[in-house]
C-alpha cells in the first residue's frame, strides 16, 4: 500500500455535518486501474470516510444523488435496504448487515485538504461539475 497522501478535495468543499461521495481511479494489486467510490463525512473539522458500498450486497448507499445520511442526519444510510451506519466507525447499527461494517477509508487533512492514504491514484484531473475523476 501507498504512503502517499492525495488530495481529494479541499475541507471546506464538504459543508459540517454532511457527506458528498466521489468516484476515484485507483490501481488494484495488479496494477489495473479500477472505479474506487468513497464517501466522506465531515463532522467540524474531522473527516471519516468510507468506501460506498454497503455490506448487505455490495450496492452503493446513495441510491438518490449526494443523499447519504438519514433523516436526522446523524447516521449514513443506505437507500436501497435501509441499513443504518454510525458515522465514525462505519458500523451497521440497524438493518439486514447489523453488526458489519462500511471498509474505512485511511483520511488526514493536510493544509485545508482531505486526502487519502493507502491506495495508489491514477494522475488525474477532477471534474467539479459531477464529483468524478478524469484519469488523464
Amino acid at each position: 500500500m501507498s504512503d502517499v497522501a492525495y488530495v481529494i478535495c479541499e475541507l471546506n468543499d464538504i459543508q459540517s455535518q454532511r457527506a458528498k461521495g466521489f468516484d476515484l481511479a485507483i490501481l488494484d494489486e495488479a496494477g489495473e486501474q479500477i472505479n474506487f467510490p468513497v464517501v466522506i463525512v465531515r463532522w467540524g473539522k474531522q473527516v471519516f470516510g468510507y468506501t460506498n458500498s454497503c455490506p448487505h450486497h455490495g450496492t452503493r448507499l446513495d441510491w438518490e444523488r449526494e443523499a447519504f445520511l438519514d433523516p436526522s442526519g446523524l447516521r449514513l444510510m443506505c437507500g436501497k435496504h435501509g441499513a443504518l451506519f454510525e458515522l465514525g466507525t462505519g458500523r451497521c447499527s440497524s438493518g439486514p448487515c447489523k453488526g458489519e461494517s462500511l471498509s474505512p477509508l485511511n483520511l488526514e487533512v493536510i493544509d485545508g485538504d482531505i486526502c487519502i492514504k493507502g491506495v495508489t491514484m491514477i494522475e488525474e484531473d477532477y471534474d467539479d461539475d459531477d464529483n468524478s475523476v478524469i484519469v488523464a
